[in-house]
């Protein structure tokens, strides 16, 4: 069944090819008149079913059915058409384009969908009993995929998560949306695997979109020296290294703070930006931390072990025991 749903929606060439020429066919012998008698045979008392004031026959079955497919076939043939056209557009985002095909494809299929009823003689207002039990269906059974529905729309409209953001999740999942879907995100992490976030977890749960407003990000370096160096030499390298490397931001300049007399080190901390987060956070970082580390060993400053001083009060009690 679902292979030939697909024929039908997304059908080849040589099926659409096919597919006009029976129509054709079918057109012509209609108007020739040479489907009477097949229409009065499947139209006989014999193949009509009759339930109360109920009477459907053999051939209006295969009418509704008939038309049904060439609706439904005609209805894929413009919405594809439509989706390429709105796709080639270059002005519009990926996002507004997927927000285009899914209203466009909404209402291509709405307006088949009420044709088919037409064509078919049922009538409408009987429909009002349908959307009651569609409605608490969608209440109880059908309530994630809605939600998860609305949050995509939701998300579209607001274009807070796009196509080629970088985002990190609440769990500390790191990746790049790879595609919007009316259900669900497809997120590609660092290491290769492609993760579907259903589009409900982007609204109720903490996201952050490192890529929302700017690609810019700061990368933090916490450094200790000892107390015998030179803090104020210490302090100029750690500046330099960051300040020399390639894709330090020009815009925002390093700056490297003494935060702290610790146990064993004097304590700084060293912030630099770099213009675009998509290239990699962790590849500056090491260039940066190598450098201050050949600089630091080229200037004589130690980065100490964490160290302990033991006083002994009364040694000649110790040797006596």
């Amino acid at each position: 069944m679902h292979k030939i749903l697909a024929l039908i929606l997304k059908p080849s060439r040589l099926i659409r090819i096919i597919v006009f020429l029976a129509l054709i066919l079918i057109a012509i012998a209609a108007l020739l008149g040479y489907l009477e008698p097949i229409k009065k045979i499947l139209d006989s008392n014999a193949l009509t079913l009759e339930t109360g004031n109920l009477k459907i026959s053999l051939y209006e079955v295969l009418k509704g059915l008939f038309a049904l497919t060439v609706l439904f076939w005609l209805a894929s043939l413009i919405s594809s058409a439509g989706e390429k056209r709105l796709k080639s557009l270059k002005k519009i985002k990926s996002s507004n384009k997927a927000l285009l095909v899914k209203g466009y494809q909404a209402l291509i299929y709405f307006f088949v969908f009420i044709i088919a009823l037409e064509v078919m003689g049922i009538d409408l207002t009987s429909l009002a009993v349908l959307g009651g039990a569609i409605g608490i269906g969608i209440g109880f059974g059908l309530q994630k995929i809605t939600s998860n529905f609305i949050s995509g729309l939701i998300l579209l409209f607001e274009k807070s998560v796009e196509e080629g953001d970088l985002i990190e999740l609440s769990d500390g999942t790191y990746g790049f949306i790879r595609q919007t879907g009316a259900r669900y995100n497809l997120l590609e992490t660092f290491d290769g695997k492609e993760i579907m976030i259903p589009n409900e977890d982007f609204i109720t749960n903490r996201v952050v979109n490192w890529t929302y407003s700017n690609k810019r990000g700061r990368i933090a370096i916490p450094i200790g020296v000892s107390y015998e160096s030179d803090i104020e030499k210490a302090r100029s390298i750690i500046l330099e290294a960051a300040i020399n490397h390639p894709r330090s931001s020009k815009e925002e300049p390093p700056q490297c703070h003494l935060r702290e007399y610790g146990e064993s080190s004097v304590n700084f901390l060293l912030y630099f930006w770099v213009d675009d987060v998509t290239t990699g956070l962790y590849e500056p970082q090491s260039d940066v931390m190598r450098s201050i580390w050949k600089k630091f060993k080229q200037h004589n400053i130690v980065i100490p072990y964490p160290q302990r001083d033991l006083h002994i009060k009364n040694i000649r009690e110790l040797k006596n025991d």
